[in-house]
């Protein structure tokens, strides 16, 4: 493996964000470059102003999608564009229509994020031509020139996708098993002696939000891009199967055979734990080796040495086991060590699987996937009955789009009282900082201020320093790629590279001073207060109105989840579909449940309603998921049907009862405790310790008892 800051770095440049960041670059300086030939730069710059703004919408994602909305936007900012151009001249009316359309676009958000960034790139166009006062028949062909620059982005983004149409797929599918990678690793710190269990969890489950996020993203292009989901070709059915096995193999990565406190405490004398974090790193190691084959197209290879480490924990267990007489080991200790090994060697198996797909010979004869990709993405319709349902103030979405054309206004009246050389600057904060959420909205200005305050100061150290053009230039196209790389990555680091790209080109326009990076860091200041303050006291959105939703989704995800794992071991008859289904559902609302709580420890004391026992609630919803995937898993891996299933389907049917009830208490607000019994297997000393149904039946009982502490805890809370 290279050494990891220069992998870290090589991985950066062959990702989609730098892809994203060279393409935008691109598209938005040719136009100027080009013009400046011919002596028309300003003409230029109104083209890679279009070139902008439709470049807002071209976020990953399925190519069909990509186009029609790019499409879109180019017709939506040219009526816009000349509206403004028409009505400027009038700052009562420019206002009006500020208001207007920032409540309008700011609904977009009900249609997801590409609909959402339609929206902003409006904004964007209506912004940056808010100022600029000019004859009707100049401002028709402004609109013109904003369509063609708009239309030669448009061009450009899919001609690249053409050049290389499953580039995309390979980068994103790249990231998320580079993500799934680090999970393991977090997975391995609790067999690291002395760990905190707590903090552990707790970044456990923010890293569940990345894997998740970054598998939705996969999900959707794969799933939504007709050539991968025909698999017409070796390579569409190479990465189709590469994700349906990584999908698999994060669900034994969640699975959780023991409890790691009783674990150490067992077995830290004799150092197994050690061996077991190290034999994890390892093949979170081989993961990462495959996430980069993917962006490099080389064939990744897997260490034998990890082969021989596995080799040795078996035999690090058999001495244990022989010992056990004199050191008194825990029966379940040791079986829970030996599954644990299991587990890591199918884990293993799993990789060594997808290692073998990357040979040209093994993708050429892959099969076809019988999977129903329907079942797993999500349509959205642009169905206007539901801009009219929102329109009330019950709706978040509502309250957010009535803040911001409210602040929009304030920002337009103080910019014009101020009479600022480049007063859009405010509407510019506040349109890129003002989110749904207060807690979204507090990040994103500390990312703007800290980003623009230091980024002014490199700006004004390169234009006092940096007299060649030439190595301006250089400057200016380093600082574009920066700011276009990082816009979704790292923001504070994407507007530290943007304060010097826009003051160089100021130079560049001649209208370069010092002055001008005091100005922006003083328009900043000003958007991103209007834009906090109206946040906290302007028809907020606090997390704990959400609360409620997210708390019984990730309820009846683990129910249905279970519901489907029991069937395997209960009946003979199962649906692979309703069961995968039913796993990413539990992944979605574990994720969302996790980065909400994490939002609200951002929102002032008094609205963190029952942090203490939602982080408990979250925490035991990630136990209760990891459970059922380990009662999945051992079906699975050993094709086996539970022989006494009638003894334990009290136990089972309890467990769905006291998932309901934790649902109704959420729901319905009882106010009488109610008091449901554990259920005990009958005939539990005829069981022999060492058998498969020991396993199982202790693993139901493991869920029961989790089921028994989500419904108590829900009886607490009273949202």
């Amino acid at each position: 493996m290279l050494n990891r800051p220069i992998r870290n770095i090589h991985d950066f440049l062959l990702s989609t964000y730098f892809a994203d960041g060279l393409r935008i670059t691109f598209g938005v300086l040719c136009p100027s470059l080009i013009m400046a030939q011919f002596g028309m730069l300003q003409y230029g710059m109104t083209l890679s102003l279009g070139a902008l703004c439709i470049s807002v919408v071209d976020s990953p994602g399925p190519i069909v999608h990509r186009r029609n909305a790019m499409l879109i936007t180019t017709g939506l900012i040219v009526i816009v564009s000349i509206l403004v151009g028409i009505t400027n001249k009038h700052v009562y009316v420019t206002g009006l229509l500020l208001v207007a359309c920032s409540f309008v676009f700011s609904m977009f958000f009900l249609y997801g994020a590409r609909a959402a960034a339609i929206g902003t790139a409006v904004l964007l166009i209506m912004v940056l031509s808010i100022d600029d006062v000019r004859p009707w028949k100049e401002v028709i062909w402004y609109a013109i020139l904003i369509f063609c620059g708009s239309i030669w982005y448009t061009l450009l983004s899919y001609f690249v996708y053409r050049i290389r149409p499953y580039r995309l797929v390979q980068q994103m599918l790249s990231d998320y098993i580079h993500e799934v990678s680090i999970f393991l690793r977090a997975k391995a710190k609790f067999y690291h002696q002395n760990i905190d269990y707590e903090k552990n969890y707790a970044e456990l489950l923010q890293l569940q939000v990345l894997v998740n996020e970054k598998q939705d993203e996969v999900r959707e292009v794969l799933f939504k891009t007709r050539e991968i989901v025909s698999e017409s070709t070796p390579e569409g059915r190479f990465l189709l199967l590469v994700f349906v096995d990584m999908a698999d193999l994060f669900e034994q990565i969640m699975s959780t055979y023991y409890n790691y406190k009783q674990l150490h405490q067992q077995f830290d004398e004799v150092g197994i734990l050690v061996h077991y974090e190290d034999v994890i790193n390892k093949t979170a190691d081989s993961l990462e080796d495959i996430a980069f084959a993917l962006k490099t197209g080389d064939t990744p290879n897997l260490s034998i040495k990890l082969t021989e480490d596995i080799e040795k924990l078996k035999q690090e267990i058999l001495v244990l086991e022989n010992d056990k007489i004199n050191k008194d080991y825990n029966t379940l200790g040791l079986i829970a060590l030996k599954n644990i090994e299991v587990n890591i060697e199918n884990i293993l198996a799993r990789v060594r699987t997808i290692t073998r797909y990357f040979n040209e010979n093994e993708k050429k004869n892959l099969k076809k996937n019988d999977i129903d990709v329907n079942k797993f993405v999500t349509r959205q319709n642009f169905d206007v009955k539901l801009f009219r349902e929102n329109l009330t103030f019950n709706s978040s979405t509502f309250r957010h789009s009535l803040r911001v054309a409210i602040v929009m206004l304030i920002g337009f009246v103080v910019a014009k009282s101020f009479d600022f050389a480049h007063s859009y600057w405010i509407l510019l904060t506040i349109l890129v900082i003002s989110k749904p959420g207060y807690t979204l909205t507090k990040q994103r200005n500390y990312q703007r201020l800290i980003g623009t305050i230091v980024g002014a100061f490199v700006g004004m150290g390169i234009l006092v320093y940096v007299k060649d053009k030439n190595a301006l230039f250089v400057i200016l196209l380093i600082c574009m790629i920066g700011s276009y790389s990082f816009q979704r990555k790292n923001y504070v680091v994407s507007v530290l590279f943007m304060t010097p790209y826009i003051l160089v080109l100021f130079d560049f326009l001649g209208m370069g001073s010092l002055s001008i990076a005091r100005e922006r860091i003083y328009d900043t200041l000003i958007g991103s207060g209007i834009a906090v303050m109206a946040s906290y006291s302007l028809f907020p959105n606090w997390e704990h109105e959400k609360l409620k939703e997210a708390m019984v989704n990730i309820i009846k995800a683990n129910m249905n989840y279970f519901e489907q794992v029991t069937l395997l071991y209960f009946e003979q008859q199962n649906s692979l579909t309703k069961y995968k289904v039913a796993r990413k559902e539990v992944y979605v609302n574990t994720a969302n449940l996790a980065s909400l709580f994490q939002r609200m420890f951002s929102e002032p004391k008094s609205k963190q309603l029952y942090i203490k026992e939602l982080h408990q609630f979250t925490v035991l919803n990630h136990l209760l998921s990891s459970y059922i995937a380990t009662l999945s898993l051992f079906y699975r891996e050993h094709d086996y049907v539970y022989t006494n299933f009638e003894e334990l389907k009290p136990v089972s049917t309890n467990t769905i009862y006291l998932l309901s009830q934790s649902f109704e208490n959420l729901t319905l607000q009882k106010e009488d405790l109610s008091n449901v019994p554990l259920i005990r297997r009958k005939n539990i000393g005829e069981l022999d310790e060492a058998n498969e149904n020991m396993i199982i039946s202790e693993q139901f009982e493991l869920i029961q008892k989790v089921a028994y502490d989500i419904f108590k805890l829900t009886e607490k809370i009273k949202i």
